[in-house]
């Protein structure tokens, strides 16, 4: 298998993984007014075909002459379960995203379920195995929380002023103002498993068993694919919004949305396998914590910067929104700032 030689190299693949984290979800905004059900069907058969064709090509290469087969031989069952596991909660995770970026926008879903699931990694890790200076630590997580409850503020304000204008122009449905409550809470909740899958994934590369980055990404990619037509089923009866859709509604899409789903899932697979590979780089050529935890965290804040800047989620917000919305950005960098610093600085300094 292929994997990173310099660190140079390794520090190219995590930035490639930021940026495909941090825009994967631009492929669902460009399709359209397409049900994120449809979307995801298409995005799981992307992830999947993306994951084997690596899995092929740069997992069965290299000097070492450890192919893709024989890492998947060597590994335990317990390992597969874990990676095929990770795949599952994940997936469950991402599609709550998707259902909270459908109802609210990536600059609402993305800081609110990115910023929790970063909050219990943290937390879940000190507890575990205590490092770095707590307070950097804590007060990152603090940061973190609060710039959530603001962007769910900057939310709940938008939605209201959207609905007195439509009242004054008569087009309001109900007299009642709309919350934010729904597609907070989807964020939360997505936010909240997303926070797990990575333990998992680390269970199936650990120890003398353990799999490789291309192979556990490979079983990965199949327990997204196969959970997909169980969780998906659920979704589409019991929609988040609209009404309830067949499984037949998938074929009066357009081309060009399949297409675009196919992308979403093959760059979020291509983040993804990047990020495995540099994890797996050998220990001389490591990139530092500091750099390695703000690389991958800072996927939240570009998927943010995308709904901001060129969907414009918040383009009919008043000036105090806007100021809110700037606020949550500022305490977010801020608190993964320090989070990312805490390893390097020993408590009490």
């Amino acid at each position: 298998m292929i994997l990173p030689q310099t660190y140079a190299a390794t520090l190219f693949l995590m930035v490639l993984s930021m940026l495909c984290w941090g825009s994967w979800a631009n492929a669902y905004k460009m399709a359209g007014k397409w049900r994120f059900e449809l979307f995801y069907f298409d995005y799981a058969i992307g992830l999947l075909i993306t994951a084997v064709v690596v899995a092929l090509t740069a997992g069965s290469m290299g000097f070492d002459g450890f192919s893709l087969m024989d890492d998947l031989m060597h590994a335990g069952k317990h390992q597969w379960f874990f990676g095929l596991l990770g795949g599952v909660v994940f997936n469950l995770a991402n599609m709550l995203l998707m259902a909270a970026i459908a109802v609210a926008g990536m600059a609402v879903a993305f800081p609110v379920g990115i910023g929790l699931a970063l909050i219990i990694g943290v937390v879940l890790n000190y507890l575990i195995k205590p490092a770095g200076n707590p307070a950097l630590l804590f007060g990152g997580c603090v940061l973190v929380l609060v710039a959530i409850v603001v962007d769910a503020w900057a939310y709940n304000l938008l939605g209201k002023l959207r609905h007195e204008k439509l009242a004054r122009a008569g087009q309001a449905k109900s007299t009642r103002r709309p919350t934010s409550f729904k597609g907070v809470v989807l964020a939360l909740v997505g936010g909240l498993l997303m926070g797990s899958f990575f333990p998992l994934l680390e269970k199936g590369k650990e120890g003398e068993t353990g799999l490789g980055p291309y192979s556990i990404a490979l079983l990965f990619a199949i327990g997204v694919f196969l959970s997909t037509f169980v969780f998906n089923l659920f979704f589409m009866n019991l929609p988040v919004e609209g009404e309830p859709l067949e499984l037949t509604a998938i074929f009066t899409s357009k081309p060009k949305q399949h297409l675009l789903g196919l992308l979403g899932g093959a760059i979020w697979c291509v983040g993804g396998i990047a990020s495995f590979v540099a994890a797996s780089a050998p220990a001389e050529i490591h990139v530092g914590p500091a750099i390695s935890y703000a690389m991958g965290q800072g996927a939240t804040l570009i998927s943010t910067l995308w709904g901001l800047l060129v969907w414009k989620e918040f383009a009919d917000a008043d000036t105090k929104v806007k100021s809110l919305v700037v606020i949550m950005l500022a305490l977010f960098a801020i608190g993964l700032t320090m989070i990312a610093l805490a390893p390097q600085i020993a408590p009490g300094t």
